[in-house]
């Protein structure tokens, strides 16, 4: 569509490039200038094979529904001579865009943090909605402290301003009492597995010993799912981040939504009833 239009401007997410890739030819992308990505984290490894067979490289953006939608962008350096503004932070999701100002809050207290530690990421400016229809006391528990909306995601922000989104509340397990970051997980098995592609979603069930436990629900792999978790356990994560063998299972496909994200109650869907299965044919 880029190249029969002539379009300057483009707006995808990391699931469509992929896409793009397998299928366009390299000339398909040359009128764009700009490639802004959201809705899911943007894989330095996509965006190199990008630019690499099409020439435009892919910035990472963010925002959400609530925020109407965009909040922060990567945009191209800016050079004159000598003189050079970085613009671009490969690995974050950009800075504030004009009129927009974020914080990063302590999660339990929310108070604001400085350059470089870990909390949730707040947004304010005029994007902000005004609240959800006929739900007050949910707007009250999102917009807090005259306007700052609370977007659940966990993130860093650095000395310039370049914002890091480091997981979100809901993609967290509680195992043994220990918080598990889902995602981190997800990005050490796709570390392993050396693939551009998504073959691997990780999520949690219900544990009467634990609290909850990690299930991996897996593609067609290019290793066996033993080599796979032999690997995890040698990368120096704790203990409670590696799930157990049995509970990775193999799907026909990962449930995703239409922006390409991750169907989160899906996949946990699926992982229940996977479960329930691996344990009514275990021996008694």
């Amino acid at each position: 569509m880029s190249k029969t239009h002539q379009a300057t401007i483009f707006v995808s997410t990391p699931t469509f490039l992929r896409s793009y890739l397998k299928r366009c030819d390299a000339g398909d992308f040359a009128s764009v200038r700009l490639l802004v990505c959201g809705a899911e984290k943007l894989p330095p490894s996509v965006a190199k094979e990008f630019h690499e067979k099409f020439g435009v490289l892919p910035l990472e953006g963010y925002g959400c529904t609530e925020l109407s939608p965009a909040a922060c962008f990567n945009v191209p350096d800016w050079q004159q001579g000598n003189q050079r503004q970085i613009g671009n932070r490969p690995g974050t999701i950009g800075q504030p865009i004009p009129g927009i100002a974020a914080r990063i809050v302590h999660r339990e207290t929310g108070q604001p943090l400085p350059p470089g530690q870990e909390g949730l990421l707040q947004n304010y400016g005029a994007n902000v909605m005004k609240g959800y229809l006929g739900k007050p006391d949910l707007t009250q528990q999102k917009i807090v402290d005259g306007g700052w909306y609370i977007t659940g995601d966990l993130a860093i922000m650095d000395d310039d301003g370049f914002i890091t989104i480091t997981g979100r509340e809901e993609r967290f397990a509680k195992v043994g009492g220990e918080m598990v970051p889902l995602e981190k997980v997800e990005d050490e098995l796709h570390a392993i597995l050396q693939s551009n592609e998504r073959l691997v979603a990780v999520t949690a069930i219900p544990d009467g010993k634990q609290g909850e436990r990690l299930v991996v629900l897996h593609l067609p792999l290019p290793i066996g799912v033993g080599d796979l978790w032999k690997k995890l356990n040698e990368r120096g994560l704790p203990n409670l981040y590696v799930p157990s063998q049995r509970d990775f299972h193999a799907v026909q496909e990962l449930p995703i939504l239409g922006s390409g994200k991750l169907d989160l109650k899906k996949c946990k869907e699926k992982a229940l009833e996977l479960a329930e299965q691996g344990s009514s044919q275990a021996p008694g």
